[in-house]
């Protein structure tokens, strides 16, 4: 018998832990920004992940 998910809840809590406090400002903002590109990538691959499940499902 199959399951079925009507609902699906997905949080995540990121904290970046600073271990350096001597860094400078301009590094900061850096990792930040790389970080931020990170997440955009990964949120960007999960988008088209589900885009593409979709995509599958109405195939069907």
């Amino acid at each position: 018998m199959p399951i079925e998910i009507r609902e699906l809840i997905i949080r995540a809590n990121i904290v970046q832990e600073d271990n350096n406090n001597n860094a400078s400002a301009t590094s900061t903002t850096q990792d930040n920004n790389d970080a931020t590109s990170h997440l955009e990538d990964l949120v960007n691959k999960c988008v088209e992940k589900i885009l593409e499940n979709l995509k599958n499902k109405n195939e069907r």
